[in-house]
């Protein structure tokens, strides 16, 4: 099952900076630990903040909560999560490319999805 994570950092000012850096080493090997396994699929920075948007493919939510909890900067994570379903219109699904040529001439109104 496919989530759509987002993490901010909410790391103390007042932290000394040596706890910083070693967390912050530990949190990259987990990281690389988790794509290895295949459950961190991507990774996206938000640029001028502490925070990122994942894509996390994991069973269900018991092992995303795993995945995360397992991350050393995990205390100081505000999380949201946004479980994700197949959409009948997703171009990749659709074998739709960018670029491609041929595409599609369909009137959107022969094919209604209601559920957008």
């Amino acid at each position: 099952m496919e989530f759509l994570v987002h993490i901010e950092i909410v790391w103390p000012p007042d932290a000394p900076a040596d706890d910083r850096e070693r967390i912050f080493a530990e949190e990259l090997v987990a990281g690389q630990r988790l794509a290895l396994a295949g459950s961190l699929r991507r990774l996206w920075r938000i640029p001028g903040r502490w925070a990122n948007w994942s894509l996390y493919d994991v069973a269900d939510a018991t092992a995303l909560h795993d995945a995360l909890t397992s991350l050393p900067l995990y205390p100081w994570m505000d999380i949201e999560v946004h479980p994700l379903a197949a959409h009948p219109n997703d171009p990749r699904m659709l074998g739709i490319a960018p670029g491609q040529e041929g595409a599609p001439d369909a009137d959107p109104r022969d094919h209604p999805h209601p559920s957008h």
